[in-house]
């Protein structure tokens, strides 16, 4: 059986006229605020759900929230995780 041509390809390159170079900004370091904010949100989380345990029942408003405790607790730490996402 006879061997196949074996065919060149040309290199791809891309048309220059139609992307223009963009400048991306360099990001520098977060805030010390915005870090003050992240962590402490997700201490007082913490510590809303540590309270909720431990004195929950004698605390009068804890004790009205019911089981929502442990949704402002969690909410809480995972709004300072979710800033996370945005610390340099």
């Amino acid at each position: 059986m006879p061997k196949s041509k074996v065919r060149k390809k040309t290199a791809y390159t891309p048309p220059t006229d139609r992307r223009t170079p963009v400048k991306v900004k360099a990001a520098g370091p977060s805030n010390l605020f915005y870090r003050i904010v992240m962590f402490g949100l997700m201490v007082i989380g913490l510590m809303w759900l540590v309270v909720n345990y431990i004195a929950g029942d004698k605390i009068p408003f804890m004790t009205d929230l019911g089981n929502t405790n442990f949704a402002i607790g969690f909410v809480l730490m995972i709004a300072g995780l979710l800033m996370t996402m945005r610390w340099r």
